[in-house]
């Protein structure tokens, strides 16, 4: 009789009730599924009524109790949060122990450190729940693709604000009302702030990055712009210009000079972005999300799916519990590990200054309804090397006008530059909204 490979379970909210689920109903999935044996669970409050019909007998408050179990195996962590998360991985590595979890927060930040004691201990720590909730694109990054030079990943990897941005941009909806709507649906939480300030999409591009390029950088000092004072009217002027709006991570290689560089550069941020009505990302709509991945020889290449929710969550990290038994029933011993699934870096990274990262932009000007402005506006943009590709006065009236630019690429340096005196002009009554464009 072949032995099951028992898991423990930290945290029986959402997503960890749906991972039970699974592993408690292996009928009709893959055979490794019910070799799959759900030992311990932990969880705050032992008296609360829960959905997941989970035995009793199982639970414990103690998380200690779940990685200290020589029947465990795995671990799964899915209570989110750096600490303790942070520490009762770690504790499960050092006991030998291999981890699943989905907490980009304690990747992002400390997955230098868990990479090196995982490595250390021969065990595996797999996070494909981390970003996309039940898109397949850490696995790619670390198997499919790795032959490639990845040059690009950009991505809508948040589902509360790609949701907000959708309604508004479809129906003109007001940012507070579906923000309401979002909370009361379960797509955001009543505390919104990692979502709508894009603190969420930074953790989860600093993972991305990490992957695409083969070194951890410093999720702290990634540009980070959330949509909590983005204008719906200029979500009607991108329109009009034949863009939508959403919330992108990104993260590109400035790699030269045939990849001599001894730290590789790279331009990371997050922020609001106009997105052609073409290309592909500008039709993901909803609390879907969509990762999209350039590199030398592939191409490009785009994951999309569900991004949040206990299914698609759950679904992922019953996926790598799968790649930790299967590998098990191989016989792999410590020490022996699959370097392609194993976290490891093999190069050191950096990012720019957000002034040298090279982006197209979108400015909205409040200016007087006077002869000669857009003249004198794009006369100081060609003094400071900042190329037009359009400029367009909207709404004009007594009170004055509005004119919107948008740049070909350029350094943000220059931009600024060149807004620094366009602002001092006695037309220009000020700069309301600066954004990126792709």
């Amino acid at each position: 009789m072949v032995k099951s490979i028992g898991v423990g379970l930290l945290g029986l909210g959402t997503v960890g009730a749906g991972v039970a689920n699974i592993i408690q109903t292996p009928e009709g999935r893959h055979p490794l599924v019910s070799e799959v044996e759900l030992i311990r669970v932990a969880v705050k409050d032992l008296q609360r009524q829960r959905k997941a019909s989970i035995s009793s007998t199982l639970l414990t408050n103690d998380p200690i109790e779940v990685i200290d179990d020589p029947s465990v195996e795995v671990v799964v962590e899915v209570i989110g949060g750096i600490e303790p998360a942070r520490s009762l991985i770690l504790r499960a590595i050092k006991n030998g122990k291999s981890v699943v979890t989905a907490n980009k927060a304690v990747i992002a930040r400390h997955g230098e450190e868990i990479a090196a004691a995982a490595k250390e201990a021969g065990v595996y720590v797999l996070i494909e729940a981390a970003v996309g909730g039940g898109i397949p694109i850490i696995e790619p990054l670390k198997q499919s693709l790795g032959g490639n030079r990845i040059q690009k990943v950009s991505g809508i990897i948040n589902g509360t604000t790609n949701y907000i941005l959708s309604r508004i941009e479809k129906e003109g909806a007001g940012y507070k009302d579906v923000l309401k709507e979002a909370q009361e649906l379960g797509y955001a939480e009543a505390d919104p702030a990692a979502d709508v300030e894009g603190l969420d999409a930074a953790d989860k591009i600093a993972i991305l990055s990490a992957l695409a390029f083969g070194g951890p950088i410093n999720r702290e000092a990634i540009p980070t712009q959330g949509i909590t004072n983005l204008n719906i009217r200029d979500v009607e002027y991108a329109n009009k210009l034949g863009y939508g709006v959403k919330l992108l991570a990104v993260a590109e290689s400035l790699e030269s000079n045939n990849h001599k560089e001894s730290s590789l550069p790279l331009a990371v941020w997050v922020q609001p972005t106009l997105i052609p009505k073409e290309h592909p990302l500008a039709e993901v709509n909803g609390v879907n999300n969509a990762i999209f991945v350039e590199g030398d020889p592939i191409g490009e290449v785009m994951f999309y799916g569900p991004g949040a929710g206990a299914g698609p969550t759950a679904s992922a990290v019953v996926a790598d519990i799968l790649n930790i038994a299967g590998i098990s029933r191989l016989g792999s011993k410590n020490n022996s590990l699959d370097p392609l699934l194993e976290a490891s870096s093999w190069r050191s990274c950096n990012l720019v200054k957000a002034e040298r990262i090279i982006q197209k932009h979108y400015l909205r000007l409040k200016v007087e309804d006077s002869p000669g402005v857009i003249g004198q506006i794009g006369s100081v943009f060609g003094q400071n090397g900042v190329s037009i590709q359009s400029i367009v006065q909207f709404d004009a009236n007594e009170a004055g006008a509005e004119i919107v630019v948008i740049t070909h690429a350029v350094a943000l340096g220059k931009v600024t530059a060149s807004l620094e005196v366009i602002k001092t002009f006695k037309a220009v009554q000020g700069l309301s909204a600066q954004m990126v464009c792709i």
